[in-house]
């Protein structure tokens, strides 16, 4: 599993096409979990999340459940964990679940890159 990381507007996107460009990327608003259990990339993870959560799905236990599953995923995902905290109680609620997944996943993945103006930065590379 890899992790791509990164502030809005940072090039996240890009950076993954270029440097994979034989994966079939996936978008996160998109995708169901079934499919994301045999995905090869997925661009705004985030957007699983957040439909995930709006449907009242249990992700307690759910990036366990994909590493398990899909070890080889490349997840692109959104920080959403800066700046000021939502006042909207399901944006709180949004947010640190992003957290606890992605904290995650990352301690279960391979490598973990951070783009920052296009850049990526390896921060992990297990």
């Amino acid at each position: 599993m890899e992790m791509i990381i990164g502030g809005a507007f940072q090039g996240k996107s890009a950076y993954v096409k270029e440097q994979y460009p034989e994966i079939v990327w996936k978008n996160g608003a998109d995708i169901e979990k079934e499919e994301l259990m045999t995905a090869e990339g997925v661009l705004d993870f985030q957007e699983f999340i957040r439909k995930e959560l709006k449907a009242g799905n249990d992700l307690s236990n759910f990036a366990e459940e994909l590493a398990v599953n899909n070890p080889d995923i490349i997840l692109v995902s959104l920080e959403v964990g800066y700046g000021v905290v939502p006042m909207d109680a399901f944006d709180r609620k949004y947010r640190e679940a992003v957290g606890r997944i992605c904290t995650s996943l990352a301690a279960k993945s391979q490598k973990v890159i951070r783009v920052v103006c296009g850049i990526g930065m390896v921060i992990k590379n297990a």
